[in-house]
């Protein structure tokens, strides 16, 4: 339970604004300077990202052939679902398909966790632009589990359930109670969507195949530039008549770009060099905690990490925070441009994502870093 800590925004974590004397802006003209990095695959350049579109991609047209055509296939083979579709973002995804859904089961209730993506980081968009109906289920800070949905007696159009729960620090529920989850929405005659933004990453904490965590849901979302760093950009997958009807939506929702290959070329990419990685980035993010956890003024959530990433309490103020990440900054370590907010005005909060810039620190480093940013 982190409940004493969690502010009512506190999942915004790399999006929100903090009073202090060290502005996101001030930090942000330091990060082409820094050479190494706390969290992820390293600052955001953009040689690097170009680098991973091939120069010989097959370019799309209007999102059919090219790269595109075979990306979605790779991912759908990964799903081991019948199709897949590539959409510019996630947002657009979710919104999609769960329209397809209300449309067919002429319902307009998606039940789901309080702190899923769709209620708290869309501006709405379910109720503005689709006309459907949020329904929170659960306590929002702790998983959403099968006895929670028993308090639902209205069958929804859908159920979405997120794998892992990145505002409650990358957590997983127990894979029977997730299975049980997706039968509860077969049961009143519903379906079961996952919003895998961060599969490829529950992969390492169920030390399952991406098949496997996708067989028991009727459509699943899947993200490629979260942990896997690739341009923006995802799939959806799912029943071939499905996925064409959100093919369409796509259309109608401006994401049928006139070339998707950029973003479906670096997604490929990224997929083939970094899910393999996934078991690593586990690894080195129960290591960070091992090396954190003891130091004052700091706690891990969830400790152990389940997932590749944490999130990290930190007994500071967001003076001290803003001045630590500067002077860490100015030595060429970027870490982040602010920290959240929690229900304890005391205690702030970061999200670390274990990838390739964490494992090419030390661990002393990494230990370094957290006590300046906690002192």
């Amino acid at each position: 339970m982190i409940s004493p800590l969690r502010g009512p925004r506190a999942g915004e974590i790399t999006g929100s604004r903090q009073t202090d004397p060290v502005s996101d802006d001030d930090l942000e003209t330091l990060r082409p300077s820094c050479d190494r990095a706390l969290s992820g695959h390293g600052p955001v350049r953009a040689g690097a990202l170009l680098a991973t579109i091939p120069a010989d991609t097959a370019v799309d047209r209007y999102g059919a052939g090219g790269v595109v055509a075979e990306l979605e296939a790779e991912v759908a083979g990964l799903l081991d679902k019948p199709a897949a579709v590539y959409l510019p973002s996630g947002t657009m995804a979710q919104q999609a398909v769960l329209r397809v859904h209300a449309g067919r089961t002429l319902r307009r209730t998606v039940v789901a966790h309080p702190e899923c993506h769709l209620f708290q980081h869309e501006d709405g968009a379910l109720e503005r632009l689709h006309g459907l109906v949020p329904r929170p289920v659960g306590d929002r800070n702790r998983l959403l589990l099968r006895a929670d949905l028993d308090a639902v007696a209205e069958p929804p159009a859908a159920l979405v359930v997120e794998l892992p729960q990145r505002d409650l620090g990358g957590q997983l529920p127990p894979w029977d109670d997730v299975v049980e989850q997706t039968a509860w929405a077969h049961d009143v005659h519903s379906v079961a969507h996952l919003d895998g933004a961060r599969l490829w990453e529950a992969t390492a904490g169920y030390d399952l195949p991406p098949a496997d965590l996708a067989a028991p849901f009727d459509t699943v979302y899947v993200s490629f530039y979260k942990g896997l760093g690739a341009l923006a950009g995802c799939c959806l997958a799912g029943p071939a008549d499905v996925v064409a009807e959100v093919r369409e939506w796509r259309h109608r929702m401006g994401g049928t770009l006139f070339g998707l290959w950029p973003g479906a070329a670096s997604a490929l990419t990224c997929l083939r060099q970094r899910l393999p990685l996934m078991p690593r980035y586990l690894e080195r993010a129960r290591e960070v905690a091992a090396c954190v956890r003891d130091l004052p003024g700091v706690r891990v959530v969830p400790d152990p990490p389940q997932t590749p990433m944490l999130h990290l309490l930190l007994e500071t103020t967001p003076e001290a925070f803003g001045a630590a990440a500067r002077e860490l900054a100015e030595g060429g370590l970027w870490t982040w441009p602010s920290a959240a907010s929690t229900g304890d005005p005391a205690v702030l909060r970061v999200e670390l994502g274990a990838g390739d810039a964490t494992l090419a620190l030390s661990l002393d480093e990494i230990r370094a870093a957290v006590a300046r940013l906690a002192r």
